[in-house]
């Protein structure tokens, strides 16, 4: 890992950085094979999976017989722990339901809100290096809530052709509907245009790498919704002399062995604590399974020092970390000025992975400094809402004659015109 030590202002941004490919060449790329998936539909998919994923496929939906196969590859263990995560990010997802009120804005005008789910939604739940079960639930969950008709799925198969049955199990359990054997690019292209297996959706969510990320991104220009681009994981702890190193160490390597392109950052106001984390994330990789995954990704994270508090909370507030750990002695104060994060984990105890799996917040949150402007998966990702008004005789003249100035002022004739045949006639009816 990178050490930097009181980084000038100036020098931060330079310093927040996330690792990316030349952004054209991939976004060429990633739309040559939009374009394929587009025209050629099923036979494309086909083919690119074969590509890329060296999956022979005969058709693209999992059967039921590969469902019933899959809920008996798990273990009862695990069938229990994917249970209780479901249960409380149920529970968490249920609170985020709120009823509409009429509000009357003034006499004769009441204006309301209905919230209705999006029909059609797509999920992505990435399988390159991982079989990440958890995300099925954190994007089907809300879905399921929010009342969508059509849930979508596509996960990347094996080379045998085969979704991992962990996978199959957690979109069973969910209430996922359509399960389709497809991953990356092509997965995205497949949903947002359809083919002759996959139905077109209206929205797609879920993570990726940087070519699925470039894939929703396109496809979101013309033709479909998306959640966020979220892009490759990352983390950030910002801690003092307080923070246990070893936990700092395992916060930090639980991020990067995600993938080579994941990054891992370290925000303190003590040398002490960045020198032992420095000794410990060494000492922790040296026994990690994916410890070659880790060390890449290690090379693209940074340990930093800075002088007080203060400063490593502008500077976190600068990076916007998808997860941020807070391990400092007052974590309640550092956290009521946190402005830019996706999700925040307050304490020695509150470990990332808390999140990722079974407290029941969601884990499919904005990276690559989109926490400025971007919120997490919720219920609210598989809604819309329309709005409704309705006025009255007494409403449309309480608010018509100023209507008629504004459009009058904005040289819409036929805005004000239409205020002015109602307010006419209801003085005709005097």
């Amino acid at each position: 890992m990178n050490i930097i030590e009181n980084p000038a202002r100036d020098d931060w941004r330079e310093l927040l950085k996330r690792p990316a490919q030349n952004p054209q060449s991939l976004f060429d790329s990633v739309e040559a094979i939009i374009d394929q998936v587009r025209t050629e539909g099923d036979k494309a998919v086909i083919a690119l999976e074969k590509k890329f994923d060296k999956a022979d496929l005969q058709s693209l939906q999992v059967t039921d017989t590969e469902m019933e196969e899959a809920d008996s590859l798990i273990s009862d263990e695990l069938k229990s722990a994917i249970k209780l995560a479901k249960g409380n990010i149920e529970r968490f997802h249920k609170e985020q339901i709120k009823e509409n009120h009429k509000v009357e804005t003034c006499e004769g005008v009441t204006c309301w809100r209905k919230t209705l789910p999006i029909e059609k939604v797509g999920l992505y739940i990435p399988g390159g290096t991982a079989p990440l079960f958890s995300t099925v639930l954190m994007l089907s969950i809300p879905a399921v809530i929010a009342g969508c008709s059509e849930i979508v799925l596509c996960s990347p198969p094996n080379p045998q052709g085969k979704i991992h049955p962990a996978i199959l199990f957690a979109a069973k359990t969910a209430g996922v509907h359509k399960i389709f054997k497809i991953g990356g690019v092509q997965a995205i292209a497949a949903m947002a245009y359809g083919t002759e297996s996959v139905p077109k959706v209206y929205k797609i969510a879920g993570p990726g790498n940087q070519y699925v990320t470039a894939a929703k991104q396109l496809v979101s220009l013309r033709d479909v919704a998306i959640d966020m681009p979220a892009g490759p994981s990352e983390v950030e702890v910002l801690a003092d002399e307080s923070a246990d190193p070893v936990f700092v160490a395992a916060d930090l390597l639980s991020q990067a062995e995600h993938g080579v392109d994941s990054q891992s950052m370290l925000i303190t106001t003590s040398k002490k604590l960045l020198d032992e984390v420095k000794v410990e994330v060494e000492k922790q990789l040296a026994v990690l399974p994916r410890k070659e995954i880790a060390a890449k990704s290690l090379a693209n994270s940074k340990l930093i020092y800075v002088k007080d508090i203060q400063t490593a909370i502008e500077m976190s507030n600068a990076y916007a970390p998808e997860h941020l750990i807070i391990q400092t002695s007052d974590y309640t104060s550092v956290a009521s000025e946190i402005t830019n994060a996706g999700s925040v984990f307050l304490g020695a105890y509150s470990c990332e992975s808390a999140g990722d799996y079974a407290s029941g917040t969601n884990h499919t949150l904005p990276t690559n400094g989109y926490a400025h402007a971007y919120s997490g998966v919720s219920v609210d990702s598989f809604v819309k809402k329309i709005t409704f008004q309705e006025l009255t005789a007494k409403g449309i003249r309480n608010i018509g004659p100023a209507i008629e100035v504004m459009a009058a002022n904005e040289q819409l004739d036929g805005h004000k015109n239409a205020v002015t045949v109602r307010l006419k006639k209801l003085e005709d009816c005097k």
